[in-house]
């Protein structure tokens, strides 16, 4: 298993990377991803040594995390490497490679959902995903031109990424495709589309794993929040875990067939996705890490009710009880899925749909009640704190500091510190952006109640109430 530093070096590619109209040289030292590639980099490095985070695949050592789960046993433990991986980050790296380790390693465990030769590529592609210990970014959906019509329908040619030239040694691809989050820092890019797609749109009906730094290959990213960063005192989760999102633009790409997964067909998206158990896979690790990151930010809570000395009011109790609630529902969530957990016909055991899609389909109003919880909890205490780690050091305000931003038993520099922390989790640019992406993380929330609506199993209820219905009459 390589090392943090191997991925390092890695990252030195050739690859281009967009900030503020210009090329990223050298993305492990630049201010804007330097921060995160560490991360990453310790993640491996915590892999490497952790025994429950690897297992063995004949005669070498692997990732736990980039294998498929054949037993309960395996699912569990599947559970226990990727909640390694989530505290280490607290929850705040949505995309770490286990997220698109779960999907690759879910396709190639279904072969038949890939149409001829194609099938064989994915099982490949995931033994190298294994063997390599590969960070896989993924881009999956369609830039935000239109949502009320599909590619086929948009004026101009191939904005979303689409087949331009079919090669005998591979395709050609053109245009772009979003959101990349990590990608500047992954050292794959798997390409796909999750929105459904007409029959018109088969050109755009593709599934290929691109490296970063392929030829034609170009990321625009957001703006950046770790350079705005003062310090790790005053921005301790931007400066640290800001995985940065990226438009995906393809100058016509040559892809290798080796490379491609669904070529031209619509239906061949959605059986990657939901025939091979892969988007109830993937999302299980998703809900782990969410879980985690919930789990802190009541940590939080309830350390600012202790400072603030409001921890014994029964308004404060209540607040912190319902927070409790709501974070306890998405860890019951996770275990219930592992509970109620089945092998497939081809020997893969999927999480139980039914505990998972339920639980994300209240994501989109979880994540922001237990923000406006910690918020009502803090109330001005997050602006009532210096301007940055300057004023803590200065002669001239730390005596101020000490004399009036202070708690009983709590110094000024812990009370600050804790609360430039809850700052940076509600109300930074990189919170902000943490509220946007856990709303529409499964999608459109109509999205996400929409597989547990398919997924819940109706038919088991209406047979209670039909039953009943048929106790009486006239």
């Amino acid at each position: 298993m390589r090392t943090g530093a191997e991925y390092l070096a890695s990252l030195k590619d050739g690859r281009r990377v967009y900030v503020d109209g210009a090329a990223v040289d050298d993305i492990a030292h630049h201010p804007a991803f330097a921060p995160i590639a560490r991360t990453v980099a310790e993640l491996f490095d915590l892999a490497a040594a952790s025994p429950v985070m690897t297992t063995t695949d004949g005669d070498r050592t692997v990732n736990r995390l980039f294998t498929t789960p054949r037993s309960r046993e395996d699912l569990a433990a599947f559970r226990v490497a990727a909640t390694v991986w989530a505290e280490h980050t607290h929850g705040w790296v949505g995309r770490s490679p286990d997220h698109v380790g779960a999907f690759v390693a879910a396709f190639a465990a279904h072969p038949e959902a890939f149409s001829g030769d194609l099938a064989a590529n994915v099982v490949a592609y995931r033994e190298r995903v294994q063997a390599e210990n590969l960070y896989v970014s993924y881009a999956i959906i369609p830039p935000q031109v239109s949502r009320a019509s599909t590619a086929s329908a948009w004026e101009g040619e191939f904005v979303q990424v689409g087949v331009v030239a079919e090669r005998p040694d591979g395709i050609v691809v053109r245009g772009a495709q979003m959101l990349a989050t990590g990608g500047a820092v992954a050292d794959e890019i798997l390409v796909s589309c999750i929105k459904p797609l007409g029959p018109d749109d088969a050109d755009f009906a593709v599934s290929f794993a691109v490296p970063v730094g392929a030829e034609g290959v170009k990321l625009l990213c957001r703006r950046p929040y770790a350079p705005a960063a003062s310090s790790v005192y005053d921005y301790p989760l931007s400066s640290r875990f800001d995985e940065t999102d990226a438009l995906v633009v393809f100058d016509d790409v040559f892809v290798p067939w080796e490379r491609v997964f669904v070529f031209r067909d619509v239906g061949g998206l959605r059986r990657q996705f939901f025939d091979t158990g892969a988007h109830v896979l993937g999302n299980w690790q998703a809900q782990i890490r969410f879980s985690v990151k919930l789990r802190f930010l009541a940590g939080l809570a309830r350390k600012v009710a202790a400072v603030n000395g409001v921890d014994k009011f029964p308004g404060v109790v209540e607040k912190l009880g319902e927070l409790a609630s709501l974070v306890s529902l998405v860890e019951s969530a996770v275990l219930a899925a592992e509970h109620t957990a089945s092998a497939d016909e081809q020997g893969m055991w999927r999480p139980g749909a039914r505990a998972l899609y339920g639980v994300m389909g209240l994501q989109a109003e979880l994540y922001p009640r237990v923000l406006a919880i910690l918020r009502d909890l803090v109330g001005g205490g997050v602006l009532q704190v210096p301007s940055s780690v300057a004023d803590m050091v200065s002669p001239e305000t730390r005596p101020d500091v000490d004399r009036y931003v202070h708690s009983p038993g709590v110094p000024a520099e812990d009370r600050v510190k804790l609360f430039k922390l809850v700052w940076d989790a509600i109300g930074s640019e990189f919170a902000g952006r943490h509220h946007q992406y856990e709303m529409f993380y499964a999608g459109a929330p109509f999205v996400a109640k929409g597989y547990a609506f398919r997924n819940y199993g109706f038919e088991q209820a209406t047979a209670a109430v039909d039953s009943f219905l048929g106790s009486y009459d006239l």
